[in-house]
Protein backbone atom coordinates (compact mmCIF):
# COMPACT_ATOMS: atom_id res chain seq x y z
CA UNK A 1 0.00 0.00 0.00
CA UNK A 2 2.96 2.13 0.65
CA UNK A 3 4.38 1.41 -2.49
CA UNK A 4 1.13 2.27 -4.72
CA UNK A 5 0.34 5.66 -2.80
CA UNK A 6 -2.57 4.81 -0.68
CA UNK A 7 -1.27 5.40 2.85
CA UNK A 8 0.72 8.72 3.73
CA UNK A 9 3.98 8.08 5.53
CA UNK A 10 2.31 9.07 8.72
CA UNK A 11 -0.32 6.46 8.65
CA UNK A 12 1.67 4.07 7.86
CA UNK A 13 4.56 5.33 10.98
CA UNK A 14 1.71 5.40 13.31
CA UNK A 15 0.02 1.30 12.00
CA UNK A 16 3.23 -0.09 12.77
CA UNK A 17 2.82 1.10 16.63
CA UNK A 18 -0.30 -0.81 16.78
CA UNK A 19 -0.61 -3.59 19.05
CA UNK A 20 -0.70 -7.09 17.18
CA UNK A 21 -4.08 -8.05 17.44
CA UNK A 22 -5.43 -10.20 19.79
CA UNK A 23 -9.50 -11.10 19.01
CA UNK A 24 -11.28 -11.27 15.44
CA UNK A 25 -13.34 -7.90 15.30
CA UNK A 26 -16.04 -7.24 12.52
CA UNK A 27 -15.08 -5.68 9.93
CA UNK A 28 -16.81 -2.09 9.44
CA UNK A 29 -19.73 -1.70 6.50
CA UNK A 30 -21.22 1.47 7.79
CA UNK A 31 -23.45 3.21 5.29
CA UNK A 32 -22.20 1.19 1.93
CA UNK A 33 -24.66 2.61 -0.74
CA UNK A 34 -23.28 6.46 0.23
CA UNK A 35 -19.47 4.69 0.23
CA UNK A 36 -20.62 3.49 -3.20
CA UNK A 37 -21.88 6.73 -4.55
CA UNK A 38 -19.04 8.89 -2.73
CA UNK A 39 -16.72 6.91 -4.44
CA UNK A 40 -18.32 6.58 -7.89
CA UNK A 41 -18.58 10.44 -8.17
CA UNK A 42 -14.45 10.58 -7.62
CA UNK A 43 -12.95 7.14 -8.29
CA UNK A 44 -9.41 8.70 -8.23
CA UNK A 45 -9.69 9.78 -4.59
CA UNK A 46 -8.84 7.28 -1.87
CA UNK A 47 -10.05 8.65 1.37
CA UNK A 48 -13.77 10.10 1.45
CA UNK A 49 -14.21 12.02 4.46
CA UNK A 50 -18.03 12.39 5.21
CA UNK A 51 -20.08 14.13 7.82
CA UNK A 52 -21.73 11.20 9.33
CA UNK A 53 -21.86 10.41 12.79
CA UNK A 54 -20.72 6.61 13.12
CA UNK A 55 -23.04 6.13 16.51
CA UNK A 56 -26.31 7.21 14.93
CA UNK A 57 -25.63 5.57 11.49
CA UNK A 58 -24.80 2.37 13.19
CA UNK A 59 -27.77 2.99 15.30
CA UNK A 60 -30.43 3.35 12.63
CA UNK A 61 -29.00 0.49 10.49
CA UNK A 62 -29.59 -1.76 13.24
CA UNK A 63 -33.25 -0.28 13.49
CA UNK A 64 -34.07 -0.41 9.76
CA UNK A 65 -32.74 -3.88 10.07
CA UNK A 66 -35.34 -4.68 13.40
CA UNK A 67 -38.25 -2.49 11.16
CA UNK A 68 -38.94 -5.04 8.98
CA UNK A 69 -37.37 -8.29 10.62
CA UNK A 70 -41.22 -9.31 11.01
CA UNK A 71 -42.93 -7.58 8.37
CA UNK A 72 -42.08 -9.83 5.01
CA UNK A 73 -39.06 -11.31 3.14
CA UNK A 74 -39.08 -8.33 0.37
CA UNK A 75 -39.94 -5.30 2.41
CA UNK A 76 -37.20 -2.66 3.10
CA UNK A 77 -36.50 0.38 4.59
CA UNK A 78 -34.75 4.08 4.05
CA UNK A 79 -33.88 6.91 6.53
CA UNK A 80 -32.06 9.93 5.40
CA UNK A 81 -31.04 12.37 8.61
CA UNK A 82 -29.86 15.81 8.58
CA UNK A 83 -28.90 19.05 10.72
CA UNK A 84 -31.17 21.34 8.80
CA UNK A 85 -29.03 24.35 10.51
CA UNK A 86 -25.85 22.97 8.55
CA UNK A 87 -27.09 21.22 5.75
CA UNK A 88 -24.80 18.67 7.19
CA UNK A 89 -26.02 14.35 6.37
CA UNK A 90 -25.64 12.79 9.60
CA UNK A 91 -27.14 9.38 8.72
CA UNK A 92 -27.95 7.65 5.19
CA UNK A 93 -29.43 4.51 5.54
CA UNK A 94 -30.06 3.34 1.90
CA UNK A 95 -31.48 -0.57 2.61
CA UNK A 96 -32.82 -2.24 5.91
CA UNK A 97 -29.80 -4.74 4.96
CA UNK A 98 -27.33 -4.26 1.92
CA UNK A 99 -26.29 -7.78 1.62
CA UNK A 100 -30.10 -9.00 1.98
CA UNK A 101 -30.62 -9.96 -2.36
CA UNK A 102 -34.35 -11.02 -1.47
CA UNK A 103 -34.97 -7.04 -0.31
CA UNK A 104 -32.79 -5.54 -3.18
CA UNK A 105 -30.83 -4.41 -0.26
CA UNK A 106 -28.01 -3.63 -2.86
CA UNK A 107 -30.21 -0.39 -4.00
CA UNK A 108 -30.12 2.75 -2.56
CA UNK A 109 -33.58 3.63 -1.65
CA UNK A 110 -32.48 7.22 -0.57
CA UNK A 111 -32.15 8.27 -4.32
CA UNK A 112 -34.86 6.33 -5.84
CA UNK A 113 -37.71 8.13 -7.90
CA UNK A 114 -40.91 6.94 -5.84
CA UNK A 115 -44.40 8.53 -5.57
CA UNK A 116 -44.79 11.09 -2.04
CA UNK A 117 -47.91 10.52 -1.09
CA UNK A 118 -49.03 13.34 0.36
CA UNK A 119 -46.02 14.37 2.10
CA UNK A 120 -46.04 17.50 -0.39
CA UNK A 121 -49.76 18.47 0.49
CA UNK A 122 -48.03 21.13 3.36
CA UNK A 123 -46.06 22.99 0.13
CA UNK A 124 -49.67 23.69 -1.49
CA UNK A 125 -50.59 25.16 1.76
CA UNK A 126 -47.36 27.03 2.48
CA UNK A 127 -47.80 28.39 -1.17
CA UNK A 128 -51.26 29.60 -0.01
CA UNK A 129 -50.61 31.35 2.88
CA UNK A 130 -48.05 33.16 0.83
CA UNK A 131 -50.43 34.37 -2.06
CA UNK A 132 -52.69 35.75 0.77
CA UNK A 133 -55.39 33.19 -0.70
CA UNK A 134 -55.92 31.18 2.77
CA UNK A 135 -54.74 31.46 6.37
CA UNK A 136 -54.98 28.31 9.17
CA UNK A 137 -58.21 28.92 10.42
CA UNK A 138 -59.85 30.12 6.84
CA UNK A 139 -62.85 27.67 6.28
CA UNK A 140 -62.16 25.68 3.22
CA UNK A 141 -65.05 23.32 1.66
CA UNK A 142 -64.49 19.25 1.78
CA UNK A 143 -66.99 18.04 -0.80
CA UNK A 144 -67.74 16.58 -4.08
CA UNK A 145 -65.74 18.51 -6.62
CA UNK A 146 -64.50 18.20 -10.03
CA UNK A 147 -62.22 19.98 -12.24
CA UNK A 148 -63.37 18.36 -16.32
CA UNK A 149 -63.31 15.30 -15.81
CA UNK A 150 -60.96 15.07 -12.77
CA UNK A 151 -63.17 14.06 -9.17
CA UNK A 152 -60.78 13.88 -7.17
CA UNK A 153 -61.83 11.96 -3.56
CA UNK A 154 -60.73 11.51 0.00
CA UNK A 155 -59.39 8.41 1.22
CA UNK A 156 -61.75 7.49 3.10
CA UNK A 157 -64.29 8.30 0.66
CA UNK A 158 -66.05 10.58 2.80
CA UNK A 159 -66.80 14.56 3.27
CA UNK A 160 -66.77 16.68 6.14
CA UNK A 161 -68.33 19.96 4.59
CA UNK A 162 -66.85 22.96 5.82
CA UNK A 163 -63.97 23.01 7.92
CA UNK A 164 -60.62 24.92 8.83
CA UNK A 165 -57.44 24.66 6.77
CA UNK A 166 -55.62 23.91 9.72
CA UNK A 167 -57.86 20.91 10.11
CA UNK A 168 -57.70 20.03 5.99
CA UNK A 169 -53.92 19.82 6.26
CA UNK A 170 -53.75 17.91 9.57
CA UNK A 171 -56.40 15.32 8.29
CA UNK A 172 -54.95 15.12 5.02
CA UNK A 173 -57.74 15.14 3.14
CA UNK A 174 -57.43 15.41 -0.64
CA UNK A 175 -60.28 17.38 -2.05
CA UNK A 176 -59.03 20.72 0.04
CA UNK A 177 -55.58 20.60 -1.20
CA UNK A 178 -56.45 20.24 -4.79
CA UNK A 179 -58.80 23.32 -4.55
CA UNK A 180 -55.70 25.24 -3.40
CA UNK A 181 -53.37 23.45 -6.24
CA UNK A 182 -55.97 24.81 -8.90
CA UNK A 183 -55.35 28.20 -7.02
CA UNK A 184 -51.60 28.50 -7.21
CA UNK A 185 -50.96 26.42 -9.67
CA UNK A 186 -49.06 23.16 -9.81
CA UNK A 187 -46.26 24.12 -11.55
CA UNK A 188 -45.60 26.74 -9.03
CA UNK A 189 -45.63 23.97 -6.60
CA UNK A 190 -42.90 22.32 -8.79
CA UNK A 191 -41.10 25.43 -8.99
CA UNK A 192 -41.37 25.57 -5.34
CA UNK A 193 -39.56 22.27 -4.74
CA UNK A 194 -36.98 23.12 -7.10
CA UNK A 195 -35.84 26.18 -5.56
CA UNK A 196 -35.76 24.23 -2.07
CA UNK A 197 -33.14 22.07 -3.98
CA UNK A 198 -35.20 18.88 -4.81
CA UNK A 199 -35.66 17.18 -8.25
CA UNK A 200 -38.92 16.34 -9.14
CA UNK A 201 -39.51 14.55 -11.83
CA UNK A 202 -43.14 14.49 -13.71
CA UNK A 203 -44.86 12.00 -15.49
CA UNK A 204 -44.92 13.05 -19.18
CA UNK A 205 -43.52 16.10 -18.41
CA UNK A 206 -46.51 17.77 -16.89
CA UNK A 207 -48.24 18.89 -13.82
CA UNK A 208 -51.95 18.00 -13.69
CA UNK A 209 -53.88 18.58 -10.17
CA UNK A 210 -52.69 15.53 -8.67
CA UNK A 211 -48.97 16.57 -8.16
CA UNK A 212 -50.13 17.43 -4.53
CA UNK A 213 -51.54 13.73 -4.10
CA UNK A 214 -48.60 12.04 -4.93
CA UNK A 215 -48.66 12.14 -8.92
CA UNK A 216 -44.56 12.84 -9.20
CA UNK A 217 -41.51 11.16 -8.34
CA UNK A 218 -39.04 12.33 -5.89
CA UNK A 219 -36.47 10.90 -3.75
CA UNK A 220 -36.04 10.48 -0.16
CA UNK A 221 -33.39 12.45 0.10
CA UNK A 222 -35.00 15.22 -1.65
CA UNK A 223 -38.13 15.02 -0.18
CA UNK A 224 -35.61 16.14 3.39
CA UNK A 225 -34.00 18.60 1.33
CA UNK A 226 -37.60 20.41 0.69
CA UNK A 227 -38.96 20.15 4.76
CA UNK A 228 -35.01 21.58 5.96
CA UNK A 229 -36.15 24.70 3.75
CA UNK A 230 -39.51 24.20 5.62
CA UNK A 231 -37.65 23.78 8.98
CA UNK A 232 -35.64 26.54 8.32
CA UNK A 233 -38.67 28.91 7.96
CA UNK A 234 -38.51 28.97 4.16
CA UNK A 235 -34.57 29.54 3.32
CA UNK A 236 -33.33 26.50 1.58
CA UNK A 237 -30.27 24.64 2.15
CA UNK A 238 -28.65 22.02 0.14
CA UNK A 239 -27.82 18.90 1.90
CA UNK A 240 -24.56 17.55 1.60
CA UNK A 241 -22.75 14.21 3.46
CA UNK A 242 -19.86 15.97 2.38
CA UNK A 243 -17.59 18.29 4.59
CA UNK A 244 -17.69 21.54 3.66
CA UNK A 245 -20.66 20.91 0.41
CA UNK A 246 -23.32 22.32 2.32
CA UNK A 247 -24.69 25.62 1.25
CA UNK A 248 -27.37 28.02 1.54
CA UNK A 249 -29.48 28.15 -1.58
CA UNK A 250 -30.30 31.66 -3.04
CA UNK A 251 -33.87 31.85 -3.79
CA UNK A 252 -36.21 31.72 -0.25
CA UNK A 253 -39.12 28.43 -0.37
CA UNK A 254 -41.48 30.83 0.38
CA UNK A 255 -42.05 33.87 3.18
CA UNK A 256 -41.13 33.24 6.57
CA UNK A 257 -44.56 33.97 8.18
CA UNK A 258 -46.13 30.83 5.47
CA UNK A 259 -43.44 28.38 6.58
CA UNK A 260 -43.86 28.74 10.15
CA UNK A 261 -48.05 28.55 9.58
CA UNK A 262 -47.38 25.33 7.76
CA UNK A 263 -44.52 23.67 10.77
CA UNK A 264 -47.34 25.25 13.12
CA UNK A 265 -49.94 22.79 11.98
CA UNK A 266 -48.12 19.81 11.28
CA UNK A 267 -46.59 20.36 15.01
CA UNK A 268 -50.23 19.56 16.16
CA UNK A 269 -50.37 16.20 15.05
CA UNK A 270 -51.13 13.67 17.42
CA UNK A 271 -47.72 11.81 18.10
CA UNK A 272 -47.67 7.92 18.07
CA UNK A 273 -47.74 6.17 21.64
CA UNK A 274 -43.93 6.74 23.52
CA UNK A 275 -43.12 9.15 21.51
CA UNK A 276 -39.96 11.13 22.70
CA UNK A 277 -41.05 14.69 24.29
CA UNK A 278 -41.37 17.81 22.88
CA UNK A 279 -43.23 19.44 19.29
CA UNK A 280 -42.24 17.39 15.93
CA UNK A 281 -43.54 18.76 13.04
CA UNK A 282 -44.07 16.24 10.64
CA UNK A 283 -45.96 14.18 7.95
CA UNK A 284 -46.93 10.74 6.79
CA UNK A 285 -47.79 9.74 2.94
CA UNK A 286 -49.21 6.61 1.26
CA UNK A 287 -48.52 6.33 -2.42
CA UNK A 288 -51.71 4.93 -4.53
CA UNK A 289 -52.11 0.87 -4.22
CA UNK A 290 -49.76 1.20 -1.09
CA UNK A 291 -46.21 1.03 -2.71
CA UNK A 292 -44.33 3.36 -0.54
CA UNK A 293 -45.27 4.21 3.40
CA UNK A 294 -43.72 8.09 4.23
CA UNK A 295 -43.21 9.90 6.81
CA UNK A 296 -40.66 13.19 6.89
CA UNK A 297 -40.22 15.43 10.23
CA UNK A 298 -38.22 17.94 11.65
CA UNK A 299 -37.08 19.95 15.31
CA UNK A 300 -35.69 22.54 15.66
CA UNK A 301 -32.34 21.07 14.75
CA UNK A 302 -32.89 18.10 12.64
CA UNK A 303 -34.95 16.37 9.75
CA UNK A 304 -35.59 13.21 9.15
CA UNK A 305 -36.93 11.14 6.07
CA UNK A 306 -38.32 7.55 6.78
CA UNK A 307 -39.43 5.00 3.37
CA UNK A 308 -40.88 1.83 3.73
CA UNK A 309 -41.92 -0.39 0.93
CA UNK A 310 -40.50 -2.80 -1.76
CA UNK A 311 -37.66 -1.81 -3.82
CA UNK A 312 -39.31 -3.20 -7.26
CA UNK A 313 -42.52 -0.99 -6.22
CA UNK A 314 -44.79 -4.05 -5.88
CA UNK A 315 -47.52 -3.61 -3.06
CA UNK A 316 -47.79 -3.45 0.20
CA UNK A 317 -51.12 -4.23 0.88
CA UNK A 318 -52.25 -2.47 4.37
CA UNK A 319 -49.56 -0.24 3.96
CA UNK A 320 -49.87 3.33 5.04
CA UNK A 321 -47.48 6.03 6.26
CA UNK A 322 -48.54 6.24 9.59
CA UNK A 323 -48.42 2.58 10.28
CA UNK A 324 -45.15 1.55 9.12
CA UNK A 325 -43.25 5.08 8.61
CA UNK A 326 -44.05 7.21 11.44
CA UNK A 327 -42.92 4.79 14.44
CA UNK A 328 -39.78 4.66 12.89
CA UNK A 329 -39.58 8.65 12.33
CA UNK A 330 -40.51 9.04 15.96
CA UNK A 331 -37.46 6.27 17.05
CA UNK A 332 -35.15 7.57 15.25
CA UNK A 333 -36.24 11.30 17.09
CA UNK A 334 -35.92 9.83 19.86
CA UNK A 335 -31.84 8.24 19.36
CA UNK A 336 -31.12 11.51 18.44
CA UNK A 337 -31.72 13.36 21.83
CA UNK A 338 -33.77 12.87 24.75
CA UNK A 339 -36.11 15.81 24.16
CA UNK A 340 -36.66 17.37 20.76
CA UNK A 341 -35.18 20.32 20.45
CA UNK A 342 -38.15 23.56 19.90
CA UNK A 343 -39.32 24.77 17.29
CA UNK A 344 -38.63 28.37 16.14
CA UNK A 345 -41.06 30.85 17.62
CA UNK A 346 -43.59 32.85 14.80
CA UNK A 347 -41.76 35.65 12.74
CA UNK A 348 -43.20 39.04 14.01
CA UNK A 349 -45.46 39.79 11.24
CA UNK A 350 -47.60 36.32 11.19
CA UNK A 351 -50.81 36.69 11.95
CA UNK A 352 -52.41 34.64 14.80
CA UNK A 353 -55.89 35.44 15.35
CA UNK A 354 -59.13 32.87 15.37
CA UNK A 355 -61.06 33.06 11.98
CA UNK A 356 -64.03 35.76 13.03
CA UNK A 357 -60.90 38.20 13.42
CA UNK A 358 -59.35 37.65 9.98
CA UNK A 359 -59.51 40.07 7.38
CA UNK A 360 -62.94 38.95 5.10
CA UNK A 361 -61.48 37.82 1.93
CA UNK A 362 -59.50 35.32 4.64
CA UNK A 363 -61.98 34.24 6.46
CA UNK A 364 -63.58 31.36 4.15
CA UNK A 365 -61.83 30.24 0.81
CA UNK A 366 -63.70 30.34 -2.85
CA UNK A 367 -62.01 28.62 -5.69
CA UNK A 368 -62.23 30.12 -9.05
CA UNK A 369 -62.65 27.02 -11.60
CA UNK A 370 -63.94 24.03 -9.05
CA UNK A 371 -67.91 22.67 -9.44
CA UNK A 372 -69.17 22.23 -5.96
CA UNK A 373 -71.86 20.24 -5.58
CA UNK A 374 -73.95 19.54 -2.43
CA UNK A 375 -73.78 16.36 -0.28
CA UNK A 376 -76.11 13.73 -1.91
CA UNK A 377 -78.41 12.38 0.90
CA UNK A 378 -77.45 9.40 3.01
CA UNK A 379 -73.47 10.14 2.01
CA UNK A 380 -70.95 9.10 4.30
CA UNK A 381 -69.89 11.82 6.11
CA UNK A 382 -67.74 12.49 9.14
CA UNK A 383 -67.82 14.69 12.24
CA UNK A 384 -65.62 17.90 11.55
CA UNK A 385 -62.90 16.85 14.80
CA UNK A 386 -62.46 13.17 14.80
CA UNK A 387 -60.75 11.93 18.09
CA UNK A 388 -57.95 9.77 16.52
CA UNK A 389 -55.67 11.07 14.71
CA UNK A 390 -56.02 10.54 10.71
CA UNK A 391 -52.69 8.42 9.77
CA UNK A 392 -52.09 8.90 6.00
Amino acid sequence: MEGAGLLAPDRIAAAETEPVPTARRNFPVLAPHLSQRLRAATPTQTVHPTTLDAGLQASLESLAARSVRFSGDRLSVAIVVADHRTGEILASVGAADWTDDARAGFIDMTQALRSPGSTLKPFVYGLAFDDGLAHPETLIEDRPTAYGTYAPQNFDRTFRGTIPVREALQLSLNIPVVTLTEAVGPARLLAALERAGAKPVVPGGQAGLAVALGGVGISLQDLVQAYAALARLGRPVRLSASPGGAAELPQPLFGREAAWQVADILAGLAPPPNAPRGRLAYKTGTSYGHRDALAVGFDGRHVVGVWMGRADGTPVPGAFGGDLAAPVLFEVFGRLAPTLTPLPPPPPATLIVPNARLPQPLQRFRPRGALFSTVAPGAPRLPSRPTAPNWR
